[in-house]
């Protein structure tokens, strides 16, 4: 069974489809993604061709990726259709002839390296697509005179806590360490939200940005290396959750669907040129305690393990990381989806897959 045939899956698509906010703003128009086959980018394209289905929408969905072919596998077409465009793009890379050839209404930005192994692997790759890619993804929205961009950032951005708040707020102003490999990520997130700022002034280009949580669900790929996927990964699989530090680490936490579902506020209400953040306190939690929660749902056994030294160069020093999601609430936006609401959700969903 594929993703997109599983029916947990599907209502979690519905759930956010059938959201009361301004869908019109999308009808017959041009929205194309960067990071179309992601954790996020994958989700919200399944929305938007929902709402295509059932809701006679006429979005012209333009899905950007490395591999054509992994783009239509995953979205279960074997070409391109009147409602639907495969193109295959590095956003590192020059924009090519054939995006430039399309007119987008809306630029998502949703590419990027997303967990601990590509930080470590990757540093590189991690900062020039945070900088260099958002670069050339303004550029071709600015070049489009696109109604609106959007730059996914990150909790990140906020660095360590050190004691002088107990939630994050879009005011915030963090600590990070910039001369270290694992600052990669914080610091070109921080750079790209400056650079969206930069192309409102210079080039009058309508920016919001919102800042994600550390996100879960059943579009997670594979290969992501988050200590949440490879707590849930483990679960699915049966085996004993594996804690590589003492666990005591405090996050907040999005379910897919929440997270694009505040995605979608930010885009339609969100002012230009704000952050907001996207997250709930019923999803704050340790380590440690989702580690027990998943166990004690999977009927397995929480072990303790020293990560190898290139696991431990990708591991955010964060120990606390919490977001005040206020000025988002204030939109409209509301949570679904709790943290043990979410985690057994996603391993029903991929145990059926």
């Amino acid at each position: 069974m594929k993703l997109s045939e599983n029916a947990k899956y599907l209502e979690d698509v519905a759930y956010v489809a059938g959201l009361d906010i301004p869908w019109e703003k999308l009808n017959g128009k041009t929205v194309v993604l960067s990071g179309a086959t992601g954790l996020i980018g994958s989700f919200l394209i399944d929305v938007l061709l929902q709402r295509n289905e059932k809701n006679g929408a006429g979005i012209k969905i333009v899905a950007l990726g490395r591999s054509k072919e992994r783009i239509y596998s995953r979205f279960g077409f074997s070409t391109d259709n009147e409602f639907f465009m495969a193109i295959t793009q590095d956003v590192n890379d020059d924009i090519n002839t054939e995006l430039k050839e399309i007119k987008a209404d809306y630029v998502l930005h949703l590419a990027s390296n997303t967990h601990p192994l590509q930080y470590s692997t990757d540093p590189i790759g991690t900062v020039i697509t945070n900088i260099i890619g958002l670069k050339n993804m303004l550029d071709y929205a600015a070049d489009s005179k696109a109604a609106r961009f959007v730059f996914a950032s990150s909790v990140e951005v906020y660095g360590e806590n050190r004691g002088d708040t107990e939630y994050f707020a879009e005011d915030y102003l963090g600590y990070i360490d910039c001369n270290t490999l694992r600052a990669g990520y914080p610091e070109s997130k921080r750079a790209g939200e400056a650079l969206c700022q930069a192309y409102m002034k210079q080039r009058e280009l309508d920016v919001v940005i919102p800042r994600l949580s550390r996100t879960y669900g059943p579009s997670m790929l594979k290969s992501d290396t988050k200590a949440i996927s490879q707590f849930i990964k483990k679960g699915v699989e049966g085996e004993d959750i594996i804690l590589k530090s003492e666990g005591t680490q405090l996050y907040s936490y999005s379910y897919v669907a929440d997270a694009v579902s505040g995605l979608l506020y930010c885009l339609f209400l969100g002012k230009s040129g704000e952050a907001y953040n996207i997250a709930d306190p019923d999803s704050d939690i340790t380590l440690r305690d989702m580690a027990k929660l998943i166990a004690e749902y999977t009927g397995k056994e929480v072990v303790f393990e020293i990560p190898d030294a290139t696991e431990a160069a990708g591991y955010s020093k964060a120990t606390k990381a919490i977001l005040d999601s206020t000025k988002l609430k204030g939109l409209g936006w509301s949570a679904a989806y709790d943290m043990k609401k979410g985690l057994i959700r996603t391993i029903d969903v991929l145990r059926e897959i």
